[in-house]
């Protein structure tokens, strides 16, 4: 049953319905389009348009039809309804008659959308917060299990100061905090009801809007009508969130699939995250990792369409809107299931704490060491620079490290390198230097578990 047709002599040709109609997405919302049913319906009991006798069967016919939806909500797809909202209407009028018709008085589809999405992000955000959550406990756990792992860490994709891989952990943990608090920001932002807004001009009821927003359990109500049923800020928003996280998430990928490698051989992937190869059976492919960071483009690409959708509407409601919903759902999901699937590749990952030992070892990573031990003896740090390049070009010609170099090497570049300079080149002195906030000290890296695995317990319960 379409919720419009009186205006109109003929039918909707069935391409344009084909076209037009949004159930085929929008069903997703049939729980908060009955969630925000009933409560319209008891606002309408306090504005005289209902009896409290015809707001009970009202409720009680859409329990019943809220339970067979939570049971199956595919059932909805068999209709040839409109959207969510005609499909509801429709259950509820074969379920109540001629009463079911009255439920819409003073409502509009544009308020009744808005507020449907609204209830629907701010649901998805609470499981959302789950998962930033979950896998920030898999990377803790993670850094806990392997805290005496030393690896090289990286600027330009080249060797450059040592790390631990605990560091490494807690840097993504860092970056999800944040993913965190931006999200429950955007739901705070969009904790508002529209609902009571009408088309665009408010409801001619005298309807507690207030009372209304509360009892869909929002902070409040909205306070423009034009704006609420035309704001679709939080559907961007959600969107950003997903798309920073989800480059947080490719980043983690992107190391992962770096530190697997034959070349580097820093950790082993679990068989549950991995896949063969259809030729060459030694493969052994990091897909779980490259999905995650493939799936990156489609969520950014989705608040690109969003925002060109939005861009230049004109006040108040345009059919234009339709297209927030299809990017959205797309976007979250998209995020929830990286944010799982990240967590899981931690569950069984093995660090190979030989190789990345001596992959620290390599490559020179204590030339800044020697430099600070220059400082030390009084050299300015710029000529301090100069010499220990120097020497790191006279160890690469005769392939020795730093620490392999005798006095009488060193000396050729400058007088004043004593013996005491060999436990200044050892890599655990290199961690122990780094004693300030943040740094790879062991008593800092320690210091930074307890934290997190503090917060996250606080956060958990």
């Amino acid at each position: 049953m379409a919720l419009w047709g009186g205006r109109f002599s003929q039918g909707a040709d069935s391409r344009f319905k084909q076209f037009n109609d949004s159930l085929r997405f929008d069903y997703r919302l049939a729980e908060q389009d009955i969630q925000g049913s009933m409560a319209w319906a008891k606002a309408l009991v306090k504005v005289g348009v209902l009896t409290e006798d015809e707001q009970a069967k009202l409720q009680q016919a859409m329990e019943v039809l809220l339970a067979s939806v939570q049971q199956d909500p595919q059932q909805i797809l068999n209709s040839d309804a409109e959207d969510i909202h005609s499909w509801v209407e429709s259950q509820l009028i074969a379920a109540v008659g001629d009463l079911g018709k009255k439920l819409h008085t003073g409502r509009s589809r544009n308020d009744q959308v808005a507020t449907d999405l609204k209830l629907w992000c701010k649901a998805q955000g609470e499981l959302l917060l789950g998962s930033i959550t979950a896998l920030q406990q898999g990377l803790v756990a993670s850094a806990r299990a392997n805290q005496a792992a030393v690896l090289p860490g990286y600027t330009h994709l080249q060797r450059a100061q040592p790390v631990t891989y605990a560091h490494w952990a807690l840097a993504y943990v860092e970056m999800l905090e944040r993913d965190y608090s931006r999200l429950q920001d955007a739901l705070k932002r969009l904790d508002t009801s529209p609902l009571g807004c009408g088309a665009l001009a408010g409801t001619a009821y005298a309807i507690d809007r207030e009372a209304l927003a509360l009892d869909m359990d929002f902070a409040g109500a909205t306070r423009n009508s034009l704006d609420s049923v035309s704001d679709r800020d939080h559907v961007v928003e959600l969107m950003h969130v997903a798309s920073l996280s989800m480059t947080h998430l490719s980043r983690f990928a992107e190391d992962l699939i770096f530190y697997n490698t034959g070349e580097a051989g820093f950790v082993e992937l679990s068989d549950a995250v991995t896949s063969g190869s259809s030729l060459m059976p030694q493969k052994k492919n990091p897909d779980a990792l490259e999905l995650i960071r493939g799936k990156t483009g489609r969520v950014v690409g989705a608040q690109m369409g969003m925002l060109m959708s939005l861009k230049a509407l004109p006040l108040a409601y345009n059919k234009d809107m339709q297209e927030d919903k299809e990017g959205l759902f797309d976007a979250l999901d998209t995020w929830h299931d990286c944010l799982d699937m990240a967590a899981l590749v931690l569950i069984d990952l093995k660090v190979n704490g030989e190789r990345t030992m001596a992959a620290a070892q390599g490559g020179y990573a204590n030339a800044t060491e020697l430099a600070d031990y220059l400082v030390a003896k009084d050299i300015p740090f710029r000529e301090a620079h100069h010499i220990v390049g120097e020497t790191v070009v006279y160890a690469i010609q005769v392939k020795k490290p730093l620490e392999e170099l005798t006095i009488g090497e060193f000396q050729r570049f400058s007088p004043v390198i004593e013996f005491d300079v060999y436990p200044n080149l050892e890599l655990e002195a290199t961690l122990a230097k780094r004693v300030a906030k943040g740094g790879v000290a062991r008593e800092q890296i320690e210091g930074a578990l307890v934290a997190a695995e503090a917060l996250l317990a606080k956060r958990a319960g």
